[in-house]
């Protein structure tokens, strides 16, 4: 499998958001309507999640071992596209730049592109966290160019009685020991962990990598866009930025038993929006957390996914 690799114009236009392809392994087991897009989450990009190797093999090997023609894309921001001018100022000087409204419009020229390049009718969606609002958003808007939608720890409504913050930064920073400490943290108390330390490892120093500056920084770090978090504070406050009930596609909600971002009364609130949905589905997959694709239970989640996809041809 040789991966390929485009930058193609984003939103806005003038920055390009990068977009890697994995063929189908084999031209024999390819299927129709097999084309399948990778979203990523608030933190990090489509290199450290589904196109990351752990002992060699990615979920976008997974799927194109199976026959999909599989595709990630970077949003604004993150790993291999182009950086918001904002993110050279001050933080404090500009409102949280990646908002999912405007990802929503990076998910479109994507799938644009994939679609004309593959001459594709429809493209399936997998999209994890805070990325399933810029997805769920985008399909409520382009239902015709969406085969599947599944939604890996989605973010939903929530009635909190927190108080909202009052303003959010541009931009924040992530240090790899804040990353380890929630993949950690995420593990009830009393449990082995279900990431494996020898993984993160490897995966911590690869993430401070996708910001050329990272490691320059006292604590080394990567500069993330600080829309996500404004976005899953809004849904949190009953303020969700798409209406699941317009959403006409299949639906996967897939998440771990030990996911605090996705509860069981979250999951049930979106399951029962998706009123629109012809199949709808919610798997728990015990063991796994929020961030399940990359620990031990990942192989579970490549396997359900597979099934929702292949269950509909």
């Amino acid at each position: 499998m040789s991966e390929e690799t485009f930058r193609i114009a984003g939103h806005p236009e003038i920055l390009k958001i990068f977009l890697r392809h994995l063929p189908p392994a084999r031209s024999s087991l390819s299927r129709k309507d097999n084309v399948v897009l990778f979203v990523h989450g608030a933190t990090f990009p489509s290199g450290l999640a589904a196109a990351y190797k752990f002992d060699g093999n990615s979920w976008m090997d997974d799927l194109s071992i199976a026959g999909f023609d599989v595709w990630a894309l970077d949003f604004a921001g993150y790993g291999e596209s182009d950086r918001y001018p904002e993110m050279s100022a001050p933080a404090e000087s500009h409102q949280p730049l990646g908002r999912a409204d405007a990802c929503s419009r990076q998910i479109a020229s994507a799938v644009d592109f994939i679609r004309l390049h593959q001459k594709a009718e429809r493209v399936s969606v997998i999209a994890h966290s805070w990325g399933t609002l810029a997805a769920g958003l985008y399909t409520t808007e382009r239902p015709e160019s969406v085969g599947r939608l599944i939604l890996f720890g989605p973010v939903t409504v929530r009635r909190t009685k927190e108080p909202e913050s009052k303003h959010l930064a541009a931009w924040w920073y992530v240090t790899q020991e804040a990353q380890r400490e929630r993949f950690y943290g995420y593990v009830p108390p009393g449990e082995k962990p279900v990431m494996e330390p020898r993984h993160f490892a490897a995966w911590g120093p690869a993430y401070l990598a996708t910001d050329a500056e990272g490691s320059q920084r006292i604590p080394a770090s990567v500069k993330v866009p600080n829309g996500p978090m404004a976005d899953i504070e809004d849904a949190w406050h009953g303020k969700p930025i798409y209406d699941p009930a317009k959403i006409q596609s299949p639906v996967l909600i897939i998440r771990g038993e030990w996911d605090t971002v996705t509860t069981d009364e979250d999951a049930q609130w979106l399951y029962q929006a998706l009123r629109s949905a012809p199949i709808k589905r919610d798997i728990v997959i015990s063991r796994g957390t929020h961030v399940m694709h990359l620990e031990e239970s990942r192989f579970q989640l490549y396997h359900e996914v597979r099934t929702f996809l292949d269950f509909l041809y």
